[in-house]
């Protein structure tokens, strides 16, 4: 079996799961300490939600800036083509947005992006941010 990681155990697999309940509830300070002790900062579950998907969704900026300076993926897209800066659009999390945007998320990515979101729930105040000039 060279080459070949251990099957994880019922007690590590839930310890990932609670990871992204951690996330959704915001849990900055215990969800910071697990990724600081090696917990994946990619960390994304069997529908493709990463922890930063569910930080942005659930309106949570300050977990969502933890992720992004622990070096979080702006660019992973769930398994329904949604990105953590379209679930922050959709959520209309102002914060996260700006933070997402600040650190890179690319408006346009993903079969329903930002932008898309944006406009299909015609929301003009997260259309204005995702289209104002970086730089």
């Amino acid at each position: 079996m060279t080459g070949q990681a251990a099957p994880l155990t019922e007690e590590e697999i839930d310890l990932l799961r609670s990871m992204f309940d951690l996330a959704r509830a915001g849990d900055t300070e215990r969800l910071v300490t697990a990724v600081d002790a090696g917990i994946p900062v990619n960390l994304t579950n069997e529908v493709g939600d990463s922890l930063l998907v569910l930080a942005a969704y659930h309106d949570h900026p300050d977990t969502v800036r933890m992720l992004l300076d622990r070096g979080a993926d702006t660019a992973r897209i769930n398994d329904r083509g949604q990105t953590a800066l379209g679930a922050a659009v959709f959520r209309r999390a102002e914060r996260s947005v700006g933070y997402l945007l600040a650190a890179g998320a690319d408006p346009a990515l993903g079969p329903r992006s930002a932008l898309d979101i944006a406009r299909f729930f015609d929301l003009p105040e997260m259309l204005a941010l995702l289209e104002a000039p970086r730089g």
